[in-house]
C-alpha cells in the first residue's frame, strides 16, 4: 500500500479546520512546511479487556494511555466507551495522557471492557541531514526546554550510561567531533552488531547492557541500545512509542506495539531514527536516520512512568499496554488493536 496523499487543495482546507480548531497541523508546523509530505488517514480502535473482580477484591484502577495531537499526528474525534466514570490525567514528567478508573469489586462482578476509538492523521517526518536550508527548517525547536533535554541525557533503570554503554559509545566515536557523525557512526554500529529476533525470553524489555550482550532483539531492544549510547556521547535522545500502520493493508488487527528514537542537536531539533525498521528493510537505512514514515501512531514517550493518581507499584518501563492494579498488585489485562485507512 502506498502512503496516502492529499491533494494541496484539500491540504490548504485541512489545515484551515485544524489551526481554527486550536491543535494540529499549524502554518509553523514542520508538517505544513513539507507540502505533499506522505500522509496517511485512518480510525483506530483500542480495547483493554477488564477482568471480573474475586469475591474477597477491594477495587481495581486502570490506566489506559491515549495519543496526542502534535506536528506529525493529528487526534480527533476520540471517544472513551467505559462502563464506568473515568478521568483523564497527564504524567507530571513527559505530558503523557491517559485514561484513569478506579472501580469497586461490587461493580465489576462479571468481566467488561473499555473501548477507544479515534480518528487519526499521521504526516511523515523527515529532516534535512545535509546541512542545506537550516535556517528555515521547520523542526527546529527553539523552544526545546534545557530541563527537558537534561532528562534525555539522563540515564533510565533499564538504560545505564556508566560501564558498558559508556565505554561502547567511547569505542564507536573515537576520533570524531562532529555530533551528527557520532549520532550516525551509533546508529551504523547497531545496525551492524543487532538483529531483529525475538526468539526465546529477555528481549521487549528494552535493556540496553542485554541487547548490547545478546546482540538481538526487538524494536525496544534496538533503541534503548542507540538511546544509551547517544545519551553516553552527550547527545540527547528520547524513547517514543505507539503502534504501526501495515504499509501492505488497508485494515486489520495490529498485533503489538512498535517503538523508535529521536535525537536532539542545537542546528536541527529533534531528528527522528527508527533504527529496527531500517534493519527490516536494509533499502531503507539511509532513511531511517532522519525519517519516521506515516505509516505509524503514536502514543507516548519515555521510560520509567510515574502516573498520576500514581501508581502503587514501580514506574512503568514504557507505557502503551493498560496498567492495572487489584488492590495494589499489579494485573496484566488482554487488549485488542485495529485500524482502517480512511480514504
Amino acid at each position: 500500500m502506498k502512503s496516502r496523499r492529499i491533494p494541496i487543495g484539500k491540504l490548504f482546507f485541512v489545515a484551515v479546520v485544524i489551526a481554527a480548531s486550536g491543535f494540529g497541523f499549524s502554518a509553523t508546523s514542520p508538517v505544513s512546511g513539507r507540502v505533499g509530505a506522505p500522509e496517511r488517514t485512518f480510525d483506530f480502535t483500542y480495547i483493554a479487556k477488564i477482568p471480573a473482580l474475586t469475591a474477597d477484591a477491594k477495587a481495581s484502577r486502570i490506566w489506559i494511555p491515549l495519543p496526542q495531537s502534535d506536528a506529525y499526528q493529528i487526534i480527533s474525534d476520540l471517544k472513551i466507551e467505559a462502563p464506568f466514570a473515568y478521568s483523564r490525567h497527564r504524567d507530571s514528567e513527559y505530558g503523557n495522557e491517559f485514561a484513569y478508573l478506579e472501580v469497586p469489586a461490587a461493580n465489576l462482578s462479571a468481566a467488561t471492557e473499555v473501548r477507544v476509538t479515534f480518528h487519526g492523521a499521521r504526516r511523515e517526518h523527515r529532516v534535512s541531514i545535509d546541512g542545506s536550508a537550516l535556517a528555515t527548517h521547520a523542526s527546529r525547536m527553539t523552544d526545546t526546554r534545557e530541563g527537558e533535554l537534561k532528562r534525555f541525557l539522563a540515564p533510565d533503570r533499564r538504560v545505564p550510561l556508566r560501564g558498558t554503554i559508556a565505554e561502547l559509545s567511547a569505542e564507536q566515536t573515537r576520533g570524531i567531533l562532529e555530533p551528527m557523525a557520532k549520532a550516525r557512526a551509533i546508529y551504523d554500529y547497531v545496525l551492524a552488531t543487532m538483529r531483529y529476533d525475538k526468539s526465546g525470553t529477555g528481549w521487549g524489555n528494552g535493556d540496553a547492557i542485554w541487547a548490547c550482550t545478546a546482540k538481538r532483539g526487538n524494536c525496544t531492544d534496538f533503541h534503548s541500545l542507540f538511546i544509551g549510547m547517544m545519551r553516553a556521547a552527550g547527545i540527547p535522545a528520547r524513547f517514543e512509542i505507539g503502534f504501526s500502520l501495515p504499509e501492505e493493508k488497508h485494515n486489520g488487527p495490529i498485533a503489538g506495539y512498535h517503538c523508535w528514537a529521536e535525537f536532539y542537536l542545537e542546528r536541527y531539533g529533534w531528528i527522528p531514527v527508527d533504527a529496527s525498521e531500517a534493519w527490516k528493510h536494509p533499502e531503507k537505512k539511509n532513511y531511517f536516520f532522519g525519517a519516521h514514515d506515516d505509516n505509524r501512531v503514536q502514543f507516548t514517550m519515555g521510560r520509567d512512568i510515574r502516573l498520576d493518581p500514581a501508581q502503587q507499584g514501580e514506574p512503568l518501563n514504557y507505557f502503551i499496554y493498560p496498567y492495572a492494579e487489584v488492590d495494589g498488585e499489579a494485573v496484566k489485562l488482554e487488549t485488542s488493536f485495529s485500524f482502517q485507512d480512511r480514504r
